[in-house]
């Protein structure tokens, strides 16, 4: 994540937030992997499957860990993806992520983790959108 320009992962945090216009850019020019992520946060699976087809499978790893799957964060840390459990620990608002974050000075990130939290808060449960 660290080889995004600043501009992007703003971009990034937007998608994630729910600007389409903003999602579209990214996924056609040039950063299909960050608007992948952002569907796949969303709850996409073919999204998350695309991912994981196309060489991005720590972003995969990153939805799953975000979601609290321990097999996916472990995961991120076997595979040298520190940052990305990080990541996934802040947009679970672990303060220890946080200040991490902040003391190297990639507050980027702690707002993409808002974003998360704030589309995550967003989300309602509707009982009859069940499929059986």
């Amino acid at each position: 994540m660290l080889n995004y320009p600043s501009k992007i992962l703003i971009a990034f945090g937007e998608a994630i937030g729910g600007n389409e216009k903003i999602f579209n850019w990214l996924l056609h020019n040039g950063y299909p992997e960050l608007a992948a992520l952002t569907g796949s946060i969303h709850g996409s699976e073919e999204a998350f499957k695309w991912l994981m087809d196309n060489g991005y499978p720590h972003f995969a790893a990153l939805d799953s860990a975000i979601d609290n799957k321990k097999e996916a964060y472990e995961w991120l840390l076997k595979h040298n993806y520190e940052l990305l459990a990080v990541i996934a620990d802040a947009c679970n608002n672990k303060k220890e992520a946080i200040d991490f974050l902040r003391s190297r000075n990639l507050t980027i990130f702690i707002l993409i983790a808002r974003k998360v939290q704030e589309f995550r808060d967003s989300q309602t449960f509707d009982y009859h959108k069940l499929h059986f």
